[in-house]
């Protein structure tokens, strides 16, 4: 049975099927496998995405961040996650990487989201949407799941994002799965493993810190190593915590005992003196 509905924009009519739940899943796997090879063969600007392979109603995407803003240089992750009546209803979008625009990891209300699905168009593709994201994230317009931060605290976000994604914020690995900050990167390394390599380079190239995401010292760049490792494999977080564990307790108090020494010889003088003065 075949429905009619009126495009907003175009104020043309189109029809659509009214569907069992299983001609659903078939015509969103449709359209989504689609909307892929389209977005493979003409990515839109500055976006790139691909669904997971154990969801097709999952989505992960990419936006580098345009040049003449305060995104510039930055690598900004986020999901989709699309309705079984998608293309009729709109996915939730989240924005995982700090922007200083969005809050991450928070369902993000926008006219192109699941906030509004009244307002959403069938004819609007994974392309669309993002487009859409994209010019909203470019703009000072406020909604929910959005924040208000100045340009320098956005390009300082930006200068970090690649670092931020690709170790969750210097957290170490095993975040008990959560997404994002507190995984040490494992979700961005499933979903982006180029990427994630590629950022793990640059880090090196760049001598950033994969603790804290700031540049090292010259005398300190040498230990750095992909996926935050040094030479020998270990995590470099795992490494110094196994070393301290490993000093002699001597070792690890040495200033202590040092000024317990000091205190001890002061008194043991003028205990002597004390003694030569009475005799």
């Amino acid at each position: 049975m075949l429905l009619r509905k009126r495009d907003m924009a175009t104020g043309k009519a189109y029809a659509h099927a009214k569907i069992s739940a299983l001609d659903r899943q078939c015509y969103h796997d449709f359209m989504l496998t689609k909307e892929y090879k389209h977005i493979q063969s003409e990515p839109p600007p500055y976006i790139t995405a691909h669904p997971l392979e154990s969801n097709i109603l999952e989505w992960v995407y990419l936006i580098d961040g345009p040049p003449d803003t305060p995104y510039a240089g930055g690598q900004y992750w986020g999901t989709l996650v699309f309705p079984p009546d998608y293309p009729f209803k709109p996915p939730a979008i989240r924005m995982m990487t700090p922007s200083g625009r969005f809050q991450t990891s928070t369902r993000l209300c926008l006219s192109i989201s699941d906030f509004h699905p009244k307002s959403f168009n069938p004819a609007w593709e994974v392309s669309t949407i993002l487009t859409g994201l994209l010019s909203f994230m470019t703009s000072e317009e406020m909604t929910t799941g959005s924040i208000s931060a100045s340009a320098a605290q956005r390009k300082q976000l930006a200068a970090m994002s690649r670092w931020w994604n690709s170790t969750g914020g210097g957290t170490s690995a095993g975040g008990g799965g959560k997404i994002g900050f507190g995984d040490g990167g494992a979700r961005f390394r499933t979903d982006w493993p180029e990427v994630d390599r590629e950022n793990w380079q640059w880090m090196k190239d760049s001598r950033i810190n994969p603790q804290n995401g700031r540049v090292m010292t010259a005398a300190s760049s040498g230990s750095l190593r992909k996926e935050g490792t040094e030479a020998d494999g270990q995590p470099v977080a795992e490494r110094v915590v196994v070393e301290r564990a490993s000093q002699s307790w001597f070792s690890r108090n040495k200033l202590m005992i040092a000024t317990a020494v000091i205190v001890a010889w002061v008194a043991i003088g003028r205990v002597f003196q004390h003694d030569v003065t009475a005799t």
